[in-house]
């Protein structure tokens, strides 16, 4: 019987794909980052990997179970995961001999489950701090730990891979708290971006004429064109983390809006700097135990983030810059080293996939579905046509992001903006205009040009209606539930 592989699954907290060097940004002319392209190297790098709510609760349980958030019980960051409710990856793992371990970010408001060992963190509603942050370890008391938070998830990984003896393969999460906001960054890359300007995305002052009224006016900015949230106020207040923005009272919007998207993305991607650290510690570690090659690696984000474009900060929407998130897999058994894959793969598709490369059966409760032929390129088939997403915090946390839903193929995105709170929780019960947009990403892959009503677009229009009314019945998200809803989805 062939042995099953080992599985280091190694998550951060909206990394986007842009500020990883192997996927060839702009961001790639003055940021590396060797340890992460090593794996797009030695291994395989998917393009088209989107989260299906892009959102960090809700990102984090469908990777866990293998199903949207209306099924596993977590739509919004207020809803708490049970993990004995339904299919639960560490789970099924550990009851088929893997050894089972978490190190870092869990935020699922619950204890693990289906973990030998953990030592997750704790504060600020689960995201824990950059400095000297608090860990629950398993069955003893919260303990503060010294030191930059990357730094001590990665030692805690680490000491874990040395000190185990029992044999058996393992699957073992690596979270990173970074580069969630707001961004502190390690002392050792404090002068990192120092003389240097960072690439602004075309997009960063964008004519939004073309968008539905249902976005257009909505979402917090990097400039100070939002009124509701604005990382250019937020730089500017004196007690911020890193240091007030200071000199810019008397700048133009445009420059104002410049000014902090410098202090923006070189905030950021130093603390990306530590993950990549994190990164290649790891692969040391696995190289020196001997276990390198028996070891599927993952590097991924929850979902992913913006970084400028379209003047947005955050994530929420499901513009391709928030929904898509970063997929390296390395596994030389069966992965060629230096493949790309375009197919299109949902956080959904992570548990089963892992279950297969483990020759665990895959639970009936999953709605994903395994991608391992096409992450190894033995398939030109690809093991999904379309994507299906939904955003439900309506306006939630002054990020100001309308609820919606609708879906992603290999050429168009369809998004349906309800601009509903509905039931769930944290939204703010504040209706907006409901509308539509379609984006052919063929020829439009910045999605900069709505064509959603153009007459050119009316069959493409009406076939992704229909696909999409297809995959709500498939995942069983309905609209009939909720009849205000079904009757504005006829705008």
């Amino acid at each position: 019987m062939t042995k099953q592989p080992n599985i280091l699954y190694i998550m951060s907290d909206d990394h986007s794909a842009q500020a990883i060097s192997c996927y060839g940004s702009r961001l790639s002319s003055v940021f590396r980052t060797p340890s992460l392209d090593r794996l797009a190297e030695e291994g395989v790098r998917m393009n088209s990997f989107f989260s299906t709510n892009s959102i960090c609760t809700p990102a984090r349980a469908s990777i866990m179970t293998g199903q949207y958030g209306h099924i596993n019980g977590v739509r919004t960051l207020s809803d708490s995961w049970r993990p004995d409710s339904g299919p639960n990856l560490a789970k099924e793992l550990q009851s088929h001999g893997y050894e089972t371990a978490l190190f870092g970010k869990w935020h699922l408001h619950c204890e693990p489950e289906g973990f030998d060992e953990y030592n997750y963190l704790t504060g600020y509603g689960g995201q824990g701090s950059y400095q000297n942050p608090e860990f629950q370890p398993k069955g003893e008391p919260v303990r503060c730990h010294k030191g930059y938070v990357t730094d001590l998830i990665t030692d805690m990984t680490v000491d874990w891979l040395q000190q185990r003896s029992s044999g058996k393969p393992f699957f073992l999460m690596c979270h990173h708290k970074a580069p969630h906001d707001f961004w502190e960054y390690a002392a050792r890359h404090e002068t990192l971006f120092d003389g240097i300007d960072i690439p602004a995305p075309d997009s960063l002052f964008e004519d939004r004429s073309h968008r539905s009224e249902a976005s257009r006016d909505y979402g917090s900015s990097v400039t100070p064109r939002s009124k509701v949230r604005s990382l250019y106020e937020d730089f500017c207040l004196p007690n911020y983390v890193t240091g007030p923005l200071q000199g810019t009272e008397d700048l133009t919007f445009e420059q104002k809006g410049m000014a902090a998207y410098q202090k923006y993305l070189k905030d950021y991607l130093r603390t990306v700097a530590a993950i990549d650290d994190s990164v290649g510690r790891l692969l040391d570690s696995l190289e020196a135990l001997g276990e390198l090659d028996n070891t599927i690696i993952v590097y991924t984000s929850d979902q992913g983030m913006f970084l400028g474009e379209h003047d947005y900060q955050d994530k929420r929407w499901s513009y391709e810059e928030s929904l898509r998130a970063p997929l390296l897999i390395r596994y030389p058994r069966s992965i060629p080293a230096g493949s790309v894959c375009d197919k299109l793969m949902a956080n959904i598709d992570m548990a089963p996939t892992l279950l297969d490369y483990a020759g665990i059966p895959i639970p009936d409760a999953m709605q994903g579905t395994t991608q391992r032929a096409v992450i190894e390129g033995s398939s030109d088939e690809p093991a999904r046509t379309s994507v299906y997403f939904r955003y439900w915090m309506h306006l939630a946390h002054k990020h100001d992001n309308p609820a919606h839903y609708g879906i992603r193929t290999q050429e168009y995105k369809l998004i349906f903006y309800y601009g509903l709170p509905l039931d769930a929780n944290g939204a703010i019960d504040r209706p907006t205009q409901a509308g539509w947009e379609l984006f052919d990403l063929r020829s439009d892959p910045y999605e900069l040009n709505n064509v959603y009503g153009a007459p050119a677009y009316a069959d493409v229009t009406q076939r992704l209606k229909e696909e999409l009314q297809q995959l709500k019945q498939q995942y069983r998200d309905t609209d009939d539930r909720y009849p205000e809803l079904a009757l504005r989805s006829q705008c």
